[in-house]
């Protein structure tokens, strides 16, 4: 058994069972690696993946059984090449990053502009997707670090920690009736259109969860995963925008009037996570302590150690998170 075909079946599982893309990320061919593949299996006396003709079709019991194990033995031989590296030059490196679009567009630009002057060496990064897709790219080992505010029961494999508060705004053309209705109210905002984020992003639920609560229904006619997409189609008249309350910049977003809607809705909490097990170089402690100033090393390593989320939720309750 060798490491290389530990890391081949690992990676065509990641592909989705497609060995070509598999050869094409891996800069390697799509005999190597089907041969490879083959010997492995044939010196376990097992299948991992089921074919149908040359083409796999799925993992088999066995083969999610051995990919687990996989996964644990690639994502250690990549903290002993992290160790290795952090002794032999500890500002060089690379950092990635999984997060949602609004976290990208206006959370992390300052951090990552003062990251990358203390850490010119360091390549990062970024990858934006689903709270899904954010959860499994680092459960796999395919980023460092994954950033969302949903769907944290997704990231159960992660050590997720808080970051900071965020509530929503209300954004609408100017000259909106809205504008006059003082203060706001959620029976105001049942009455028009809402144009808003997709279930499951950027802390949907909480607005949900507070129309339901005064027991009305809210017009939802369009939704985006994207603020900025969000603010397109309120300045064409599709609806009231209900977005991020960071994702509104006076400057660029002139046109539009911001309505605070703090009071109608729970704030949500951001979190940053990263696998079990990972080796956290010093530049990601650095990065880590950048984008929330409350988490020092000795915290992180804390919630490391951490034996349940319960434990880990303990660490950091009654800390004043900075709010956004």
């Amino acid at each position: 058994m060798k490491l290389q075909q530990l890391r081949y079946i690992w990676e065509v599982a990641r592909h989705d069972l497609n060995v070509s893309a598999t050869a094409q990320a891996l800069y390697t061919s799509q005999p190597g690696i089907s041969k490879q593949i083959r010997m492995l299996e044939d010196e376990l006396g097992v299948e991992v993946f089921a074919r149908s003709g040359k083409h796999l079709t799925h993992v088999t019991p066995a083969g999610e059984a051995i990919l687990r194990i996989a996964g644990g033995i690639l994502q250690q031989t990549d903290a002993i090449k992290r160790v290795a590296q952090e002794f032999r030059d500890e500002t060089k490196g690379e950092l990635s990053i999984a997060t949602t679009h609004t976290q990208a567009r206006y959370a992390l630009p300052p951090v990552i502009q003062q990251f990358t002057r203390h850490f010119p060496d360091v390549s990062l990064h970024m990858n934006q997707g689903t709270p899904m897709q954010i959860s499994e790219m680092a459960a796999d080992g395919g980023v460092d670090f994954a950033i969302a505010t949903e769907a944290l029961d997704l990231f159960s494999d992660l050590v997720m920690m808080p970051c900071y508060r965020w509530n929503r705004t209300v954004v609408v053309p100017e000259g909106h009736p809205l504008t006059q209705v003082k203060p706001l109210t959620l029976d105001a905002l049942a009455e028009y259109p809402l144009v808003t984020y997709v279930f499951g992003f950027t802390g949907r639920s909480k607005l949900d969860d507070a129309f339901a609560e005064r027991g009305l229904e809210p017009k939802v006619v369009f939704t985006a995963a994207d603020a900025d997409v969000i603010k397109t189609y309120v300045r064409l008249g599709m609806g009231v925008g209900i977005v991020a309350h960071m994702a509104v910049d006076p400057v660029e977003d002139k046109g539009l009037v911001n309505l605070d809607a703090g009071h109608l809705f729970e704030p949500s909490t951001t979190r940053i996570g990263f696998r079990k097990g990972t080796f956290l170089r010093g530049y990601m402690y650095e990065f880590l302590q950048l984008f929330a100033p409350h988490l020092t090393r000795e915290r992180v390593d804390a919630a490391v150690h951490a034996g349940s989320r319960e434990e880990r939720d303990a660490l950091f309750a009654g800390l004043d998170l900075p709010v956004r």
